[in-house]
C-alpha cells in the first residue's frame, strides 16, 4: 500500500471516530450543536482524504461538484425558514439516497461496458469477467434502496410543502405496489445476471416508481415516521455503495446513519402507537363513521387569558407547527419569562411527533433560548395535566385531539396524545377554525374547559405579554 493510500485510510478512521462522537453528542439537546460540528469536520476530513486515493480521475468534475454543492447548501441553509426545515430535511435526505443510487448505477454500467451485455459465464460463479457477484448484488441493493429513498423523499417534500394532496389513494393500490416491488426484484436480478443496459435502466425506473407509489397514500400524521424511515434507508444505501467502492468512510457513515434512522423510526412509531408496516401499508383508525363532536367553540379575549395565567400556580405550554408558521417562539418565551417572574411554574409539553419532523419543536424552542429543563416529553408531562391550572396550546392540533382515545373510526385513533383536555383550563391560540394536518376536527376545541383565542400566534403571544405587563403596572 502506498503512503498516500495509508494516509487516506488513517484519515477515514479519524473521520469515522468524529462521526461516532458527533452522533453521541447529538443525543442531548445541550451538546447537539457541537455534535453536528464534530461530525461535519469528520466529513471534511473524509472528503479531503478521498483526493489521496490512487488512480483518482475527473478531478475537475469532482472539485466543480464540491464547490457547487457547498455553495448551494450554504445559501439554502441560510435562507430556509424554520417552518420549511422539514421540507429541507426531506430533500437533503433524498439527495443522499439519490447519490447512493447514482454510485450503484455507475458501477453497474461500468461492468456492463466491460462485458458488453454478455450473460454470466457458465459455472464461473460470476456474471462476467471483472464483475464480482457480491459487488454487483450490493450495487443493486444500494441502488434500489437509494432510488426508493430519493423519489419517496421528493413526494414527502411535496406533501410537507403543500404542493401535493396529503393522501393519494386508488383501488387496489397495495396490490399494485406489491407487484411493482416484485418487478423491481426481478429486474434487479436480471441486471446482475446479464449486465444489460436495458435491464439496468428498467430496474432504476421501477425503483423510482416504487418510492413514489409507496409514499403517495401515506397521510400527514405519519410523515415524521416516513422522514426518519427514509433517512434510515439512505444510510443503508450509502453503506452498501461504500462497500462497492471499497470506501471505509462511506461504509461507517452509512451504517451509523442507517442505525440511527432505524432507532428513530422505531421511537416515532412507538410514540404514535403504530407499527412501521402499518404506516407504509395501511392507515390510522378502524374505518367507519366518525363520531359527531357536540358543543361549540368558545372565544376568549387576550386580557382574560393573561389574568388567568398570571394568577395560576402551574401553566403548561403546548407548541405545534402553527407556532413555527407564526414565528411565535420568541414571544412565547418572553411570555414565559413574565409568568416565571410572577412565581408561576411553567413547563413546555412536547409530543414526539409535534411539527412536521422529529424534534421540530425542540429546535424552535432552542432557537428562542428556552432552557432545556423547562421542556418535558409527553410521557413525563401527561400525569401533570390534571394538576395544571392553565394549558396554553399554540399551533398544536392533532397531538392534543382527544378523539385519538375515544373514536375508533378516527384516522388518528390509537395515537398517544398530550392529555391537555384534563387541565383545569385550556386556552387554544389558533388563527381560525380549520383542521390540523391530519384533516380532522379537534374535539378539544369544543370542550367545556376550553377557550379559543383567535388570531396570529405571534400577535396573540405579544398581546398576552402586553396584558401581563399591564397587570404589573407596565413593567
Amino acid at each position: 500500500m502506498s503512503m498516500q493510500a495509508m494516509l487516506a485510510s488513517a484519515s477515514y478512521f479519524v473521520a469515522a471516530t468524529l462521526f461516532l462522537l458527533g452522533l453521541q453528542r447529538m443525543a442531548s439537546p445541550k451538546t447537539a450543536r457541537s455534535g453536528i460540528r464534530w461530525a461535519g469536520w469528520g466529513m471534511v476530513i473524509a472528503t479531503a482524504a478521498t483526493f489521496l486515493l490512487p488512480d483518482l480521475h475527473n478531478l475537475g468534475l469532482i472539485v466543480t461538484a464540491l464547490v457547487l454543492g457547498t455553495v448551494l447548501a450554504w445559501v439554502s441553509g441560510k435562507k430556509v425558514a424554520i417552518t420549511d426545515m422539514p421540507q429541507m430535511v426531506a430533500l437533503y435526505n433524498g439527495m443522499g439516497g439519490g447519490s447512493a443510487a447514482a454510485i450503484g448505477a455507475v458501477e453497474l454500467l461500468k461492468f456492463s461496458g466491460l462485458v458488453a451485455g454478455a450473460t454470466a459465464v457458465a459455472g464461473a460463479g460470476a456474471p462476467g469477467a471483472g464483475a464480482p457477484v457480491v459487488t454487483l448484488v450490493l450495487a443493486v441493493l444500494g441502488s434500489a434502496i437509494g432510488a426508493v429513498s430519493l423519489s419517496g423523499s421528493v413526494i414527502a417534500w411535496a406533501k410537507l410543502d403543500g404542493r401535493l394532496d396529503k393522501r393519494v389513494v386508488f383501488p387496489g393500490q397495495q396490490v399494485f405496489n406489491l407487484a411493482i416491488a416484485l418487478a423491481m426484484v426481478v429486474l434487479g436480478a436480471l441486471a446482475v445476471t446479464t449486465l444489460s443496459v436495458h435491464w439496468i435502466v428498467a430496474f432504476f425506473l421501477v425503483a423510482l416508481a416504487l418510492g413514489i407509489l409507496m409514499t403517495l397514500p401515506i397521510g400527514g400524521a405519519d410523515m415524521p415516521v416516513v422522514i426518519s424511515l427514509y433517512n434510515a434507508l439512505t444510510g443503508l444505501a450509502v453503506a452498501f455503495e461504500g462497500y462497492v467502492l471499497g470506501n471505509q468512510a462511506l461504509i461507517i457513515a452509512g451504517m451509523m446513519v442507517g442505525a440511527a434512522g432505524i432507532l428513530l423510526t422505531r421511537l416515532m412509531a412507538k410514540a404514535m402507537n403504530r407499527r412501521i408496516g402499518s404506516v407504509l401499508f395501511s392507515n390510522f383508525g378502524g374505518g367507519g363513521q366518525a363520531q359527531e363532536i357536540a358543543g361549540s367553540q368558545k372565544p376568549i379575549e387576550a386580557g382574560d387569558v393573561a389574568a388567568m395565567m398570571a394568577f395560576a400556580e402551574r401553566v403548561v405550554i403546548v407548541p405545534g407547527y402553527g407556532m413555527a408558521v407564526a414565528q411565535a417562539q420568541h414571544k412565547i418565551w418572553e411570555l414565559t419569562q413574565k409568568l416565571i417572574e410572577r412565581g408561576v411554574k411553567v413547563k413546555f409539553a412536547i409530543h414526539p411527533v409535534a411539527g412536521r419532523m422529529p424534534g421540530h419543536m425542540n429546535v424552535l424552542l432552542a432557537e428562542a433560548g428556552v432552557p432545556y429543563d423547562l421542556i418535558v416529553d409527553m410521557d413525563d408531562i401527561n400525569p401533570e395535566f390534571r394538576n395544571t391550572d392553565v394549558s396554553l396550546v399554540i399551533g398544536a392540533n392533532d397531538v392534543v385531539n382527544p378523539v385519538a382515545k375515544t373514536d375508533p373510526a378516527s384516522p388518528i385513533y390509537g395515537m398517544p396524545i398530550l392529555d391537555v383536555s384534563e387541565s383545569r383550563n385550556t386556552i387554544v391560540i389558533k388563527r381560525g377554525k380549520g383542521t390540523g394536518f391530519a384533516g380532522i376536527e379537534n374535539a378539544l376545541f369544543y370542550g367545556d374547559n376550553t377557550r379559543m383565542l383567535y388570531g396570529d400566534g405571534a400577535e396573540m403571544a405579544s398581546a398576552l405579554v402586553s396584558e401581563l405587563k399591564a397587570l404589573d403596572g407596565g413593567h
